[in-house]
């Protein structure tokens, strides 16, 4: 297909109008509220909003300064939107903070697909529970996808894997890694049990082996991580076929849940 002339519109005005999608980038509710509303995302730097369109996420805009954009005329060219071009000092102004790395595109989400569809020829998932800061949530995502996990899947209550932040500190694996959200919480891993997946949640609970132990053997495994301040809930402790721990020393009985994924995704990647 032949790419579009690039559409440039240069704006002068933070205040215009056709900057909405842009505003206000570090208050997370109202962005929570606005996205979710009307069905998009943003993708902030170049080698993201690269990612995310050669993903094939159609961009509704795009907001950058002058110097970025003959590296990125290739892209614009792909979106269906106009490409508003500010100094950075004004992107600033709209924005609410210095986009350092020069680029913002506004991409529109795409309906997510089935569990069954993600897990489709699936061996290795991470499933999380209640993670809940969107830092964790690309962390995540960046390990398993550099580790060989196949797909994500979170619970109701996890954070948005698409929220700028989280696609920022992923280097863009949600763009690339299937994943879903689990709509039945309650029995989400006697049903991964039901389609061949081993469950193994990193807790510590009395009964949790070494990782290395809890993964051997395992043909089709799924990682459980619990949240950030209590771990796994006890439903989904207590249902899942195999409880493990990163084994600790120096007094210090737990890692940060994304450092956790890393180690634990290297280990289950050896299995």
């Amino acid at each position: 297909m032949p790419e579009r002339p690039v559409d440039v519109v240069e704006i002068s005005d933070p205040g215009d109008p056709r900057l909405a999608d842009y505003r206000d980038l570090r208050d997370v509710e109202l962005r929570k509220h606005l996205e979710s509303e009307h069905g998009l995302f943003l993708a902030e730097g170049e080698k993201v909003v690269r990612r995310a369109v050669e993903a094939g996420y159609d961009a509704r805009s795009f907001l950058m300064a002058p110097r970025w954009l003959d590296g990125l005329a290739d892209v614009v060219a792909r979106g269906s939107g106009p490409c508003y071009v500010l100094s950075e000092a004004l992107i600033e102004q709209v924005t609410g903070f210095h986009v350092h790395r020069g680029a913002l595109a506004s991409l529109r989400r795409r309906p997510l697909p089935s569990v069954d569809d993600v897990l489709a020829g699936a061996r290795s998932v991470l499933v999380l529970e209640d993670v809940v800061d969107h830092t964790n949530v690309g962390a995540i995502f960046r390990s398993g996808a550099a580790l060989g996990f196949d797909a994500v899947l979170l619970a109701p209550r996890c954070a948005d894997p698409l929220y700028r932040r989280s696609i920022k500190v992923g280097m863009g694996a949600v763009f690339t890694t299937p994943w879903t959200r689990l709509p039945d919480w309650y029995d989400a891993l006697p049903g991964l049990a039901a389609r061949g997946f081993t469950t193994v949640a990193l807790t510590l609970r009395p009964d949790s082996v070494p990782i290395e132990e809890a993964v051997a053997g395992v043909d089709r495994l799924a990682l459980v991580l619990g949240s950030e301040g209590h771990g796994l809930s006890e439903r989904w402790e207590q249902s899942a076929d195999r409880r493990a721990i990163i084994p600790m020393a120096a007094g210090i009985d737990s890692l940060n849940v994304a450092a956790a994924s890393a180690v634990a995704c290297y280990v289950a990647a050896r299995r």
